[in-house]
C-alpha cells in the first residue's frame, strides 16, 4: 500500500490527529528558531508614542538590530530578562555612536523606549534656547519648513519648526513646536549634563512631545556648579518610576539599534499634515 493509500484510508480522526502532530513538530522547530532570530540577530518593535517624530509615527513597525551593541540580559525578548539575574556589562559589546536611533530599557521601569543617542560617556551636553551644546559647541541645526498636523491622541492641531540636526556624517530631522506644553518648553534650557562612564543620554526627535534625558526627573540632583555628572540615585521626593525621565541609560540597558521601518500605518490625511511627512517605509533611519 502506498502513503497515498494509507492517508485516504485513514478516518477523519486519525487525519485530524495526525494533522496536529505535524503541526506540533512544525511549532517545535519554529518557534525555538524564531525565539533565537529575535534574541541573537533582530526583532521588531511597534512605535508607541509620538516622541519621535518625524522620523519615526505611532505605529511604525521597526526592525532593531540585536547585534549592533552585543547582548545583555535586556536582549532577551518576549519579557525573559526578567527570569535572569541582574549584572553588569554586556557579551561582544560594542559602542554605541552618536545619533544612533537606540532602543532600550527605561532605568526606573519596566518600559522599552526608543530614541536617539546625543550624549557619549565623557560628553558635556546642555539644551540652551532650543539648541543642544555639545561639548561646548552648538551642534549644526538648519531650519527646513514648518509643519501643521494633528499630533496622535490629540484633539487639536500643531505647527511645529522642522530642523536637520547634524553631528559628524550624521544628520536627521527634529521638530520644534510653536506651543508646545509648558513642562516640555522647560526642556529647551537644561543644566549642564556630564554624562558618566557606561551610560548614555538620549533625546526624542519631536522635542516638545518626549519626556527624554534633557529632563532631570530621572536624573541625580543638580550640584552647586549647576552640574548633573552621576547616575544611579534615588529618585526625587514625590517622583514615581512611572513618571520619571529616563535620565542618563547604562549600557547594559541598551537593546539594540533601530535600523529600518518595516511597516508604517502612517498616514497624512488622518494626520491632517500639511505638508505631507512621508512615511520611512524600507528606509533606514
Amino acid at each position: 500500500m502506498t502513503d497515498t493509500e494509507a492517508g485516504e484510508n485513514r478516518t477523519l480522526k486519525e487525519k485530524v490527529l495526525h494533522e496536529l502532530k505535524e503541526w506540533a513538530v512544525t511549532l517545535l522547530i519554529f518557534i525555538p528558531a524564531f525565539y533565537m532570530f529575535s534574541f541573537l540577530i533582530y526583532e521588531q518593535r511597534v512605535i508607541p508614542s509620538e516622541s519621535m517624530v518625524p522620523n519615526l509615527q505611532v505605529g511604525d513597525r521597526v526592525a532593531v538590530n540585536k547585534f549592533a551593541y552585543g547582548y545583555s540580559r535586556y536582549s532577551l525578548p518576549w519579557g525573559a530578562w526578567r527570569l535572569v539575574p541582574e549584572g553588569e556589562g554586556r557579551v561582544f559589546g560594542s559602542k554605541p555612536e552618536r545619533g544612533d536611533v537606540a532602543v532600550f530599557m527605561h532605568p526606573h521601569t519596566d518600559r522599552v523606549m526608543i530614541k536617539r543617542i546625543i550624549g557619549l560617556p565623557g560628553d558635556r551636553v546642555q539644551m540652551l534656547n532650543e539648541q543642544i551644546y555639545l561639548n561646548g559647541e552648538p551642534i549644526e541645526r538648519e531650519f527646513v519648513r514648518r509643519i501643521t498636523y494633528t499630533p496622535h491622541d490629540f484633539r487639536g492641531t500643531e505647527t511645529a519648526r522642522e530642523y536637520r540636526e547634524t553631528i559628524g556624517d550624521k544628520s536627521w530631522l527634529t521638530h520644534q513646536w510653536q506651543q508646545g506644553p509648558s513642562q516640555i518648553r522647560s526642556l529647551d534650557n537644561t543644566p549642564l549634563f556630564v554624562v558618566p562612564e557606561g551610560y548614555y543620554l538620549f533625546m526624542g526627535d519631536n522635542r516638545d512631545n518626549s519626556e527624554d534625558g534633557r529632563s532631570i526627573t530621572g536624573h541625580c540632583p543638580v550640584g552647586d556648579d549647576g552640574i548633573i555628572d552621576e547616575a544611579g540615585c534615588e529618585l526625587p521626593p514625590g517622583v514615581s518610576p512611572e513618571k520619571a525621565s529616563v535620565g542618563f541609560v547604562p549600557a547594559e540597558n541598551l537593546i539594540g539599534r533601530a535600523d529600518t521601518v518595516l511597516l508604517s500605518t502612517y498616514s497624512c490625511k488622518s494626520a491632517n499634515a500639511d505638508p505631507c511627512m512621508k512615511r520611512r517605509l524600507w528606509r533606514g533611519l
